[in-house]
């Protein structure tokens, strides 16, 4: 039986991370998008493509800033929109890398990716299952308003997944809701 594919998406702080890690934690190997965007960022072989796209003010010592790149894509959608027509099929490429790498290892109960754009970017076809983590709102900066704006809402991502975790208590309380989903995903049959 193949390695059962998970996704975790939600908005912003709504506990995505918290949940990976309880997975993590319980048998899960866990990537994420967001790292995975880090390390592209920090590769020579798209430095190039990413300048051509956003110009040379992304640049400082050398290397590509990403505060700068999050300034300039947040504030300019069209150079957004250039940014995630390279970023985002890679990302989804190396997340499903990794899940050829691990599914023979016969290490771990589960695959879990935490993509928070993952209906944005219609990647959620890839994945057996996706939980949707709705949190509670909170004051943001304006950097996180304009963040939170450019995503589909909490509640539409929570409508569309298989199942929701609502972090509105303690870690504990999250823990314990994050198991219950694990156990009843063990349960089911692919």
């Amino acid at each position: 039986m193949d390695l059962k594919k998970v996704a975790v998406t939600g908005g912003l702080a709504s506990g995505k991370s918290s949940v990976c890690h309880i997975l993590k934690n319980n048998g899960a190997y866990v990537v994420s998008a967001d790292e995975v965007v880090h390390q592209l960022l920090n590769s020579n072989t798209l430095n190039q493509e990413i300048i051509k796209q956003l110009g040379s003010e992304v640049v400082s010592e050398g290397k590509l800033d990403r505060s700068k790149i999050a300034r300039l894509v947040f504030e300019n959608s069209e150079k957004l929109a250039k940014l995630e027509a390279i970023l985002h099929p890679i990302v989804i490429d190396e997340i499903k890398k990794s899940y050829e790498k691990v599914k023979n290892e016969k290490k771990y109960v589960l695959f879990v990716a935490e993509i928070p754009l993952l209906f944005e970017i219609k990647a959620q076809g890839y994945f057996d299952y996706v939980i949707a983590v709705v949190g509670m709102q909170r004051p943001l900066s304006q950097d996180d308003e304009k963040r939170i704006a450019r995503q589909m809402p909490q509640e539409e991502k929570a409508a569309r997944a298989d199942y929701v975790i609502t972090n509105d208590g303690t870690l504990e309380e999250l823990e314990d809701k994050t198991l219950k989903i694990l156990r009843k995903i063990n349960a089911r049959r692919k």
